[in-house]
């Protein structure tokens, strides 16, 4: 991270040199603060100001930024929508036809496609990097219940 950006997104301290007459003077200014994104706005919350709900949702939005968004899973995730919008909207008539497009084998089309069923919930964990372990291959390897209860308790028990 570069100089000029440091503090934008968390208040970090930073340190500026001061010139003046007698050499110089190092001066720091620290104000905590955390930026918060509600829709396409910001909102700065400092701790004096902050209730504990915006203080509980500055922390789980530092935690979905830090965590690795650019997983197979997340990347299946987005396929596996993309497909279902494309055979909602008519483009494809079956996933056959996407498998040919996107030129991979039906069956794996069709265990990515899969994915669309798995609770929101269970999505947004997914997300923001709390699944547990949940993997691509794992989810391949096992048949998602259609009933969201269900899911929870198969995919979120140890095994």
């Amino acid at each position: 991270m570069s100089r000029g950006h440091r503090g934008k997104i968390k208040g970090d301290p930073v340190t500026y040199q001061m010139p003046s007459p007698a050499g110089g003077v190092q001066m720091e200014t620290f104000v905590p603060w955390t930026l918060v994104k509600r829709g396409h706005k910001k909102q700065v919350i400092t701790p004096l100001d902050a209730p504990q709900e915006f203080l509980d949702e500055a922390h789980r939005e530092q935690k979905a930024r830090e965590s690795a968004q650019d997983t197979p899973l997340m990347r299946a995730l987005g396929l596996a929508h993309h497909w279902q919008r494309l055979l909602d909207e008519g483009k494809h008539r079956t996933m056959t036809e996407i498998a040919e497009a996107e030129g991979i084998d039906l069956g794996q089309a069709s265990r990515i496609a899969r994915l669309t069923q798995l609770a929101p919930d269970i999505v947004e964990a997914c997300m923001a990097g709390e699944g547990n372990g949940l993997a691509l291959d794992y989810l391949n390897r096992r048949v998602i219940p259609v009933n969201w209860g269900q899911q929870r308790q198969k995919l979120f028990t140890p095994r």
